[in-house]
Order: structure tokens, then C-alpha cells, then sequence
């Protein structure tokens, strides 16, 4: 598992009819603030602030097509190239990081290959790196451009 030092951030957040809502600086808009979306916004910062991934390589949230299926990934860092390079699964912190969630970012991974999986809840975070069809546990998470 890999220990997260989420930096600290000037959230936007709002209340509207007794339903909270945090700004997404990446999207640029207000989004309903669940227990996942609130691991995506610290993740998101995490990775801009501390990993130093580019912003403007980043996308949020975004759908993809699995077969017949419209799915959404969660955080996706393309490299220099801009060709997909890491992807993100996250989950709400009561949310275990079991294999099904590890199957989940596999599956996102068959229409957007990306050598970089990870999950995380929140307080858990798993890293692998796809190679040669195998898949292996990362220590950290990768630098970016690496």
C-alpha cells in the first residue's frame, strides 16, 4: 500500500437546499460533494501539487465505451505525448479497495490502455504498473514523464 500525504487545499464548497457542493478547479464547475467525490478532489490535488503531474495533461471524469456500455474513469494523466499513461479508479472512503475495484480499472483499461493503474479510497491507495500482459504492485506512485 502506498502512504498519500494529501497537501493541504482551499476547497471551494457551497450549500445549496441542504446539499453540499465543492468546486472542481480542473472542470471548472460545481459538482454534488459525495464520499467519492471527495477522495477525487484530494487525489486530483495530491497528484497536481505533490506528484506534479500537469494540469493541463489531466482529465476528470471523462466517459469511455466498454463494448455497448458508457462507463466514466475517474482521473486520467496522459504523458508528453498526450497518450494515455496513468489511470485512476477512486472510491469512497467506506469503500474497500478489493479485487472487484481492481477488476473495474482493469476493465477501463481494455478502451483506455495506460501502462499506470491506481486505486484509492482515500486513506488506502494501490499502484501497479502493466508489463509484458502482467501486472505489477508498485511501491509509489510513478514520476511523471517516467
Amino acid at each position: 500500500m502506498i502512504r498519500i500525504e494529501y497537501p493541504s487545499f482551499p476547497f471551494r464548497l457551497k450549500k445549496e437546499e441542504e446539499k453540499e457542493f465543492i468546486f472542481d478547479e480542473c472542470r471548472r464547475q460545481w459538482l454534488r460533494l459525495t464520499p467519492e467525490e471527495w477522495v477525487r478532489q484530494n487525489f486530483l490535488q495530491y497528484l497536481l501539487q505533490v506528484k506534479k503531474y500537469p494540469a493541463a495533461l489531466t482529465a476528470v471524469e471523462k466517459e469511455i465505451r466498454l463494448g455497448e456500455l458508457r462507463k466514466r474513469f475517474d482521473i486520467l494523466i496522459y504523458d508528453g505525448q498526450h497518450k494515455p499513461w496513468l489511470m485512476v479508479e477512486c472510491k469512497g472512503m467506506e469503500v474497500p479497495l478489493s479485487d472487484e475495484v481492481l477488476q473495474q480499472v482493469l476493465r477501463y483499461n481494455m478502451a483506455v490502455p495506460v501502462p499506470y493503474l491506481v486505486i484509492t479510497n482515500g486513506s488506502a491507495c494501490f499502484a501497479y504498473i502493466r508489463k509484458n500482459n502482467q501486472l505489477q504492485m508498485l511501491e509509489s506512485l510513478p514520476a511523471f514523464g517516467i
